[in-house]
């Protein structure tokens, strides 16, 4: 081989191998920016199987707020908003835990002011910054809600469920008593709070699951002044003209066969509020028949979390039909959640 060829071949294989070098370094940069440094991207919860062990909350072992940072609460919305309805479900759902537990978890999601009100078996969380605050009333409490089971606040719940007489609502119609009482426990010491919110530039925004979402209706109906309201497995509240007097907007959800939104029976009370749906399949629907019968089939879909009967004679913590299954308030922010990611582009 010529001296000049072999020059030439020399510098060919330089510039491969430097070439090589800035690709190589090219793609390590990029691999580190992919990596540790940059978050990565949001993906779908897993539907936990519920079971009689797992059946109440609270949920400690959950992550509350996982991706509030990618997606904040939109505080200043007035119309339906799915990511709000996300932060409002993980809300209600945490009212269930004890205070320093609760405290901790609205902190971490950037509500560092957390005041907690609770007489007889009403219990609330006030958690807001300088810009919003949301109100999360608890709901009914029939199993242990700390280290050992409250027998006064299950009884509490109780007399205040089954109470469901229609009593007078002062800005006109009737309202179910048991829910009514249960409001005004804490009303002296809720309204002047809230107000001193307010008055500070704060959204207010009121949420609750079960019960709770009873007593956010009633809260937001004699507050009034209110951002947004959203329920989650709300009963029936009032009657006809409660309904009408009921200036607010809000929205309530329903998730596929839950109980409770059944309940009173229909005639004498209505449901308030825009529906907003959870099928089967974990999709948010504007749709349903209101008075619809539970789908009796020859064995009880789990909606999403389907088990064998063998699988569910070997299951330890007991099998739990969906009508009270999907009451779960956790499965309300799973599903919610979900939709969010799935409207993602």
């Amino acid at each position: 081989m010529k001296r000049t060829d072999l020059k030439r071949n020399r510098n060919l294989l330089a510039c491969m191998v430097f070439s090589a070098g800035v690709v190589a370094g090219s793609i390590g940069i990029s691999m580190a920016g992919d990596t540790p440094g940059r978050a990565s991207l949001p993906a779908k919860k897993e539907i936990p199987e519920i079971t009689l062990e797992n059946l109440s909350p609270p949920f400690k072992d959950y992550d509350y707020f996982q991706g509030g940072e990618r997606f904040p609460f939109r505080f200043n919305i007035t119309s339906f908003d799915g990511i709000n309805a996300w932060w409002l479900a993980e809300a209600s759902t945490l009212a269930y835990a004890d205070e320093d537990f609760v405290r901790s978890r609205f902190r971490e999601a950037g509500l560092p002011e957390v005041t907690f009100f609770e007489k007889e078996g009403t219990e609330c969380y006030v958690a807001n910054n300088d810009r919003f605050a949301i109100v999360a009333f608890r709901g009914s409490e029939l199993s242990r809600k700390k280290e050992k089971a409250d027998l006064n606040v299950v009884v509490a719940d109780l007399r205040t469920d089954m109470d469901f007489r229609l009593t007078d609502w002062e800005q006109g119609g009737k309202v179910h008593r048991g829910f009514k009482e249960a409001l005004d426990e804490v009303w002296p010491d809720l309204l002047p709070h809230v107000r001193k919110i307010q008055e500070k530039g704060c959204k207010i925004w009121v949420t609750g699951h079960s019960l709770g979402g009873a007593l956010a209706t009633l809260f937001a109906g004699r507050y009034g002044n209110v951002q947004g309201v959203y329920t989650f497995g709300s009963p029936r509240v009032g009657n006809e003209v409660f309904k009408e007097h009921f200036e607010v907007g809000m929205y309530r959800f329903v998730n596929n066969r839950d109980i409770v939104p059944r309940l009173p029976p229909p005639g004498a009370y209505v449901h308030v509020g825009t529906l907003k749906f959870i099928d089967r399949d974990g999709i948010l629907k504007d749709t349903m028949i209101e008075n619809e019968r539970p789908d009796h089939s020859s064995r009880d879909e789990t909606d999403g979390q389907e088990q064998s009967s063998q699988t569910k004679r070997k299951s330890s913590g007991g099998f739990v039909p969906a009508a009270f299954r999907n009451h779960v308030p956790l499965l309300y922010a799973i599903h919610l959640w979900n939709n969010i990611i799935e409207s993602r582009p």
